[in-house]
């Protein structure tokens, strides 16, 4: 037994602050504690076994981590919905994961409702924060009891991949079994990635959405660690900048799309906030385009670190100083895992030569629940892929180049799209750009962008010219778009990621791609 872990603090130190809540209201460790266990002998109450699965619909807040670690002290796998969805893609995902509890909030009573009769989760495991039509009140479970749920261990998260190439699936690790509150050595290994050590008054800043991987693992993690976590409620560049201020945040989890919002906002209000406090910003998720993060360790510092991971696993990291002199990389692998480029033929690719990356995290291990094709195709030896393209250098460092599924083939040439897209928006008159591929009868593949062009920049043919003639000088004349589209905004969810299929597929209707 330790000193770290929601359970163990709670005991030692009831009052210390755990979750600055939304609306400004702080949980403490004995709180949480006292509501997770409430929670979990309710869900043990409702018949609820080792292996099942709780999903949440839940907005940003401190109902959304109690359930967690409710959940994680019971043995149930926890599904965390991304509440943008529709009430049958809710629907396929309760039905897949086999929900025997699902709790949602009021803001999402409309689809939630719709989604738990699709898909006819049981009458007593529909529970609500609010008023949901045919949902009881979570407040009411587990009430009139005390004491730990029984029996307890471990339970896992079981995030749905983001559905951009398809129907999401859902990351299934195999329960440890392990007591609750023994906290994984991973957990701190893992944080002392990036310097952070327990308690050494940290304070996490919760600043996207906790059904993202990352972002609830991030979250969790420092609640186990005694870090006092604040939770936005949803995101906003200069509230965000406040918060730092006020709480003396020390360290964050962001995506490029939050460094751009915050690079956006008038420089008054960028310098009015004191931020010497941030130790550690640290970005995944998406590529961030170099110009971007150029600026951001201008204004920031050496504080903003990078890593590569994906729900599957990890991974990559590269501090700011390795970065500025490799600024197209992701980094090396982390202490006790492995990167392996692989060939066509499945063999190590030269240093500097693009093929397939594969992963390994120590001895670490997953399923896509319901897929065993899935988890064949992306499994080799004790290492996985997720499609990614990337090349090491000499010197171990990876080098992303783009998904696979997003590689353009026109006239039997590769083309990253990761490339041109982050050409593109070093230009001033780009906010957010997407390239991929269309059908081309000679060709098999054209270039298309797709540009979300700054507010108040006019858009035709002479930005389009423009555009071009700013790229020509970029890169090769065969990687350049034959065309460019304009929209008022790119489909990408609220963790940055881009629905670059949404984009694609109504040009490739009723035709097959090559990849």
């Amino acid at each position: 037994m330790t000193d770290i872990g929601l359970w163990t603090i709670a005991r030692a130190t009831p009052d210390r602050a755990a979750v600055v809540d939304a609306d400004g209201r702080t949980v403490t460790y004995g709180e949480l504690a006292a509501e997770a266990d409430r929670i979990g002998r309710g869900l043990s109450a409702l018949g609820l076994r080792r292996g099942d699965t709780v999903a949440l619909m839940l907005p940003n807040g401190a109902d959304m981590i109690t359930v967690y670690f409710a959940a994680l002290q019971t043995g149930l796998y926890v599904v965390p919905l991304n509440w943008h969805l529709v009430a049958h893609e809710i629907g396929y995902i309760l039905r897949d994961c086999g929900a025997r509890a699902f709790v949602a909030h009021e803001r999402f009573a409309e689809t939630a409702a719709a989604a738990a009769r699709e898909a006819k989760v049981p009458a007593d495991g529909r529970l609500a924060v609010g008023d949901v039509p045919g949902f009881r009140p979570l407040a009411g479970l587990g009430a009139g009891g005390s004491g730990r749920p029984e029996p307890r261990t471990c339970g896992a998260l079981m995030v749905y991949t983001s559905g951009t190439s398809g129907r999401p699936k859902g990351v299934r690790r195999p329960l440890t079994g392990a007591d609750p509150d023994e906290v994984p050595p991973v957990t701190t290994w893992f944080f002392g990635l990036f310097g952070l050590k327990p308690f050494d008054e940290h304070v996490h800043l919760c600043c996207s959405p906790l059904y993202h991987t990352a972002v609830m693992n991030f979250a969790g993690i420092s609640i186990q660690l005694g870090h006092a976590v604040v939770v936005m409620r949803q995101w906003d560049a200069q509230e965000m900048l406040r918060l730092v201020e006020r709480h003396r945040v020390t360290h964050s989890h962001m995506v490029p799309t939050q460094f751009g919002r915050l690079l956006a906002l008038p420089e008054e209000v960028r310098t009015a906030y004191d931020l010497s406090s941030m130790r550690v910003m640290i970005h995944g998720a998406a590529p961030c385009p170099p110009h971007v993060k150029r600026r951001m360790l201008d204004w920031w510092g050496p504080v903003v670190v990078e890593y590569y991971a994906a729900s599957e696993g990890g991974g990559t990291l590269i501090t700011a100083e390795e970065w500025l002199r490799r600024p197209s990389s992701v980094g090396r692998a982390w202490p006790g895992s492995r990167v392996r480029v692989l060939d066509a033929a499945g063999d190590e690719a030269p240093a500097g030569r693009p093929g397939q990356v594969y992963l390994q995290m120590g001895d670490a291990t997953f399923e896509y629940h319901g897929d065993a094709e899935k988890t064949r195709r992306s499994w080799r030896g004790r290492m996985f892929t997720v499609g990614d393209i990337g090349f090491l250098d000499d010197d171990g460092y990876l080098h992303l180049c783009d998904r696979k599924s997003d590689v353009i083939i026109t006239g039997g040439v590769n083309v990253y799209p990761a490339e041109v897209e982050g050409e593109l928006a070093a230009h001033p008159a780009v906010a957010d750009v997407a390239v991929f591929g269309i059908p081309h009868d000679e060709w098999g593949e054209q270039i298309k962008a797709v540009v979300q062009p700054e507010a108040g920049v006019g858009t035709g043919p002479e930005l389009t010219a423009e555009l071009l003639e700013f790229l020509a000088g970029r890169v090769a004349r065969f990687k350049l778009p034959r065309s460019v589209d304009y929209v008022d905004e790119l489909p990408r969810d609220p963790n940055g990621k881009l629905y670059k299929r949404l984009l694609r597929d109504p040009y490739w209707a009723g035709r097959e791609r090559a990849i």
